[in-house]
């Protein structure tokens, strides 16, 4: 005979946080009747084991930097999560959409794409990651320009190089 339910249920737990929707998919094949497992979540969600908030803030946590806002949406709504709890979370993501996209860009590709295919490839990166098409097509527009800024020569760095190769000949 194996663990309990309620052994099963703490072991899970005590991985990581899981929502009341995701114990039970997971503890349904073990339980003898559909009244032991609501018992067992009850009996857990009672003593403080199940937590909705802090699943959330785990998920959020653990996936924002890394994903988008409908993402971290999608996986939140997943979880069976409360969908004001889940619309709060993802209006604090979308604030931070730009710079969290940047970020993964530059982990991910480093420089600037060269080609119309790496583009488009740098896109579907991003986007298959949940961020916003608006929020990727302007990541990667800052950073083209930027990069264009980086390398272009002004008229100051001409005079410049001038004035040195000058110096060099005397």
């Amino acid at each position: 005979m194996g663990p309990s339910l309620k052994g099963r249920a703490l072991r899970l737990l005590s991985n990581r946080e899981h929502s009341k929707l995701e114990l039970a998919k997971k503890l349904k094949q073990y339980a003898q009747t559909e009244d032991e497992l609501l018992q067992v979540l009850e009996w857990l969600q009672a003593k403080g084991f199940i937590n909705e908030d802090r699943v959330l803030e785990s998920i959020v946590y653990r996936r924002a930097p890394k994903l988008g806002y409908a993402r971290v949406a999608r996986e939140l709504q997943d979880k069976g999560l409360a969908p004001q709890a889940v619309a709060i979370a993802v209006k604090e993501l979308r604030q931070t959409e730009g710079v969290r996209a940047k970020a993964v860009w530059l982990k991910k590709f480093k420089t600037p794409a060269s080609t119309a295919s790496e583009k488009a490839k740098q896109m579907r990166f991003l986007m298959t990651r949940g961020f916003a098409p608006s929020v990727v097509i302007q990541v990667l527009n800052e950073t083209t320009s930027q990069q264009a800024n980086r390398t272009s020569i002004s008229s100051e760095d001409d005079e410049d190089f001038a004035s040195q190769a000058n110096e060099c000949d005397e």
